[in-house]
Formats: structure tokens, sequence, C-alpha cells
């Protein structure tokens, strides 16, 4: 798991490199009349929101309501509070502990909607099978509220 954690965030780096590289004219400024255009190669298209899901799921058993409550859409942050949530996800801490690394991780991206499938290492009652996320801000935020 180290190794496929280690070559997405290779992954993420080259992909924020290539982004800042396109998004810089030669003058050294940005264009204010057009907007960079990326592409990502076809193997790493869901990269970023595999990063996500990971990241997510990781604090949500880790007990870290601040990172996992920082990663719900706006729509799903508008129908729990924060101290809500936070009760939750102590809660699925206490109840099995952090080491629940994912497995079979699939993401699919159109645009600014994703979806996450993927296993939750010895607990198959939290897999997740097209779980749905949201590009807000530029970065991925779990909308499955």
């Amino acid at each position: 798991m180290q190794t496929r954690t280690r070559t997405r965030a290779a992954v993420a780096t080259t992909l924020l490199l290539a982004a800042l590289t396109a998004c810089s004219s030669s003058d050294g400024g940005t264009s204010a009349d057009s907007e960079p255009t990326i592409s990502v190669p076809a193997e790493h298209e869901g990269d970023d929101l595999e990063a996500a899901v990971a990241v997510y799921t990781a604090s949500y058993f880790a007990g870290d309501a601040d990172t996992a409550y920082g990663m719900l859409s706006a729509r799903c942050a508008e129908e729990t509070t924060k101290d809500a949530y936070t009760a939750v996800v102590k809660k699925a801490a206490a109840d099995h502990g952090a080491d629940h690394p994912l497995t079979d991780v699939h993401a699919e991206v159109s645009g600014t909607t994703g979806h996450a499938t993927y296993k939750v290492t010895g607990l198959p009652g939290f897999d997740k099978k097209e779980q749905p996320w949201t590009l807000e801000d530029g970065a991925w935020k779990y909308d499955d509220c």
C-alpha cells in the first residue's frame, strides 16, 4: 500500500507541476484571456479523486474530524453540524480503529462529478460502490450525504 501511496503522491505532484506550468505565460504572468488546458493521461484521470478518497477514509477511521469534515461537500456540510459529525467520526475510530487501508480503489471522473468504488480492509460493511464526490474550489469533496 505504501508503494501505491507514493506512486499516487508522485502522480499528484507531477499533475500539479503540469498545471502550474500550463498556467504561466511566456512573460512570467498569467493570461486573463484564456484558461490553461491540461491533458491528463487516461490511466491517471481519477488519481486525484482516488487520493482524496484515501485521505478522507483514513481521517474518518483515525478520528480526525477536522480533516474529514473539511472534505465534505458544501451540500453535506449544510446537512450536519461539525459537532454532530465529530461524534460520528470519533465513534468510528473507537469502534473500528485506524488501520483500514483501502483496496481495489477505482474512480470515475466526469467534469466536476466523480464516483469512487473501493473496499475497506477488514470492514466489508464500509465498502463503497460508486460513492459520489464533487469537485469544489479545486478539491474533491465527499458528497454522499
